[in-house]
C-alpha cells in the first residue's frame, strides 16, 4: 500500500487511460461505487471520466488524500483481471 502522496500519484499515472472500478465513502454509513476510465492526473487530484449508462454526470475528481485516509478505494480492471492492481 503506497504511503505518500507522491506514491499514490506515481501509481495513478502508470495506470492513465486503463478502466477502474471506484467506491467511495458517501457518509452516514452511504458507499457510491462508479466505474470508468482514469483520464488525467494533477498535482493534487485526479479524473476518472465515468460510463455514461451508468452514471448522470461525466467526470468525478478525488484528491489523493482520500486514497491515503482510505475514503476512496480503487481497482483498476487490467484485461478484464479485477485483481491486477489495488489502491487503497
Amino acid at each position: 500500500m503506497p504511503k505518500t502522496l507522491a506514491d499514490i500519484k506515481k501509481s495513478l499515472d502508470a495506470h492513465l487511460g486503463k478502466r477502474l472500478h471506484l467506491r467511495a465513502n458517501g457518509g452516514r454509513k452511504k458507499t457510491i461505487e462508479r466505474a470508468g476510465v482514469l483520464r488525467e492526473t494533477y498535482r493534487a487530484v485526479f479524473v476518472v471520466e465515468l460510463d455514461q449508462d451508468e452514471n448522470a454526470f461525466e467526470r468525478v475528481s478525488y484528491s489523493y488524500a482520500d486514497i491515503l485516509t482510505e475514503a476512496v478505494e480503487i481497482t483498476v480492471l487490467d484485461d478484464g483481471d479485477a485483481t491486477a492492481f489495488i489502491v487503497k
